[in-house]
């Protein structure tokens, strides 16, 4: 069984403005920079609300939780690559664990 594409690239579009509309948060609050950023990150968040408006679940619960692996790999390729802090073996430890529980709710026998 396999996850249709149009949920994984729902998955995708939702981490990725999920994370880009809390970074604009955390760049005002803890770098002060422009509230201006609050604006784009607000409109981030609603992307990332929308998005997973789009992923083939018949619940939003077990779509939420399942994205929540998806979530996690999103936030430490950001940490790598916009951040340019390399993630270390715990990080993906901590990845692969969660992308496991992540497996057991999307393809888990459902009765």
């Amino acid at each position: 069984m396999a996850l249709p594409l149009s949920t994984l690239i729902a998955f995708v579009v939702a981490a990725v403005c999920e994370i880009a509309g809390c970074f604009a948060f955390w760049q005002v609050v803890r770098h002060g920079v422009t509230p201006l950023w609050l604006l784009a990150g607000l409109v981030s968040l609603a992307a990332f609300a929308w998005a997973l408006t789009f992923v083939d679940s018949e619940a939003a619960g077990r779509a939420f939780a399942a994205y929540g692996g998806i979530y996690i790999i999103a936030s430490l390729a950001w940490l790598w690559s916009v951040e340019g802090v390399r993630p270390d073996r715990w990080d993906a430890a901590g990845a692969l664990i969660c992308l496991a529980g992540a497996a057991v709710i999307v393809f888990g026998p459902r009765g």
